[in-house]
């Protein structure tokens, strides 16, 4: 886990969704515009969306509209919803996708985790930050603990394209697992479980994350929150 963000994750109670103007993902370092165009392919997440979902801790209900713009390794998403929005970064695996995202109009701060679990409890993961179209890479290696929390080895490659390594611990936390990263710095984040894969989100307290699964007719049905959630939110968007 590279440590451009430090901080442990945690959100409010309603939903904030992005206008489909939203600031571009760019280079962290630069703040450029994307080296590469975005695109929308057919085999791709990538396009506008109907959503409707229900609020954390069962605050309500809401509707809105989602756009998904594909950024080279990661995905942008920007949502708008009761004349609020929401910008964040995505990054897929599979049929499971992994998001964090703040209010406003860019996701700036905020970074997810993709991991699958792996029958021995290893963990392979898949990281984007917003603002950066590269991802990073990291496997997990368990140590000690059962189910998914426990102490694991980490390896990996960052954004950059060096690689690290250092420890993680797994600790259940109410309705997900809190993760905290130690590669010579302290990192920590808050995730949740969907069968083999686990969606992390890091960045702080503005920053909240989804956990996505692709349907076949190419819908998105998720679960989404953060550590202060008793009771996590549900989104389903289906492609206009």
């Amino acid at each position: 886990m590279s440590l451009l963000v430090l901080i442990g994750l945690s959100c409010g109670g309603s939903r904030s969704a992005t206008s489909e103007n939203s600031a571009p993902v760019s280079n962290a370092n630069t703040a450029a515009t994307p080296s590469v165009s975005p695109t929308e392919t057919a085999s791709s997440i990538a396009g506008k969306y109907t959503v409707t979902g229900s609020n954390v801790d069962g605050k309500g209900q809401y509707d809105g509209d989602l756009r998904i713009t594909s950024r080279d390794d990661v995905y942008q998403f920007s949502w708008l919803s009761g004349g609020k929005t929401s910008d964040g970064v995505g990054v897929m695996t599979g049929k499971k996708v992994a998001v964090a995202f703040t209010d406003g109009t860019d996701g700036k701060g905020c970074g997810v985790v993709l991991y699958n679990i792996a029958a021995n409890g290893d963990l392979d993961g898949k990281a984007g930050y917003w603002g950066v179209n590269s991802a990073e890479t990291e496997t997990a290696k368990r140590k000690s603990g059962t189910d998914l929390a426990g102490e694991y080895e980490i390896s990996g490659k960052n954004i950059e394209g060096s690689n690290y390594k250092g420890t993680l611990k797994v600790a259940k936390d109410g309705e997900g697992y809190g993760f905290e990263w130690n590669t010579g710095a302290i990192a920590k984040g808050f995730g949740i479980r969907q069968g083999d894969t686990v969606s992390v989100g890091i960045g702080g307290p503005q920053c909240a994350f989804v956990s996505y699964e692709v349907k076949p007719d190419g819908s998105l049905e998720g679960k989404w929150g953060g550590q202060t959630s008793k009771t996590f939110g549900s989104e389903t968007a289906k492609k206009k």
